[in-house]
């Protein structure tokens, strides 16, 4: 059968467990599909890795997603949405195949929620090395002034379940004071890495009263209905039979026991082996 002629899973790809934040937003509003979710958990972290290995890695998983038989892959992941997901729609992809990220649909929408044009961006250090939100909001919105901080401890924190401990709050408070530090009008605060929301209590206890804060998961799913909504070529060839697959790279007994974490439900993994 021709990829024109298939249907398949929609994919969803993520450095490690973040993604899962994202993709539990994605199946309550599109629950009707089928997915089958990749989380490269042998090769974790991405976030402090060159471009250029990112690239490499985000490639083989998303042509692993290709082969399950998924014609569209999400990259529930900012750093390689960052890193790899231009080069990969410009040099890479197959007749019939679509991928996107989540660095685009998050700052289509930003300025709906700043009055004052100041923009926090909290993510990893990858992320903010790439510029990438700095560059997409200003090309959507040139009047935002962005300003950018990395966490670099929050997503073993979090990885580590340790979402209120003292290491946490101590971690917390000082990241949120120094992005804080960089504008005394900052109205809004973007977590820009799929882990940071399960934080989300701590943070709101270190930050003002009347800032935003935005978690990506329902942007990125509502972008996605208005895109499956507006490329009716690309809805028909997903799969709609409401299953649900996991892979890893690493360990599955380990990615069950903390996906329940990231996903909100108990989940069965399979191994998926890539090039180490």
């Amino acid at each position: 059968m021709s990829e024109i002629e298939s249907t398949g899973p929609i994919g969803i790809f993520d450095s490690g467990y973040g993604g899962l934040t994202v993709f539990k937003e994605i199946h309550k509003y599109l629950p009707r599909y089928d997915y089958i979710y990749l989380g490269d958990n042998a090769r974790v972290p991405y976030g402090t890795r060159s471009f250029e290995t990112v690239y490499e890695y985000t490639k083989e998983c998303v042509f692993k997603l290709f082969d399950l038989g998924c014609n569209l892959v999400i990259l529930a992941c900012n750093t390689a949405s960052a890193k790899a997901l231009r080069t990969i729609q410009q040099h890479d992809l197959p007749a019939g195949k679509k991928v996107l990220g989540v660095i685009r649909p998050t700052s289509e929408v930003v300025d709906q929620f700043t009055k004052t044009n100041k923009v926090g961006i909290l993510a990893t250090q990858g992320t903010v090395n790439s510029n990438s939100y700095v560059i997409e909001i200003n090309k959507f919105h040139p009047e935002i002034d962005v300003f950018q901080h990395a966490c670099p401890f929050w997503v073993p924190l979090v990885e580590n379940n340790e979402l209120n401990s003292e290491g946490a709050h101590f971690f917390v408070q000082q990241d949120l004071e120094q992005l804080l530090g960089q504008s005394a009008d900052m109205d809004t605060i973007l977590l820009a890495c799929t882990h940071y929301p399960l934080l989300l209590p701590l943070i709101k206890k270190y930050v003002p009263k009347g800032i935003n804060i935005i978690s990506q998961g329902e942007l990125v799913a509502k972008s996605l209905v208005d895109y499956l909504n507006r490329h009716p070529e690309v809805e028909e060839h997903c799969s709609k039979n409401q299953t649900l697959q996991f892979f890893t790279t690493d360990n599955p007994i380990d990615f069950n026991s903390k996906a329940e974490i990231f996903f909100g439900k108990r989940i069965e993994s399979k191994f998926l082996k890539v090039s180490t």
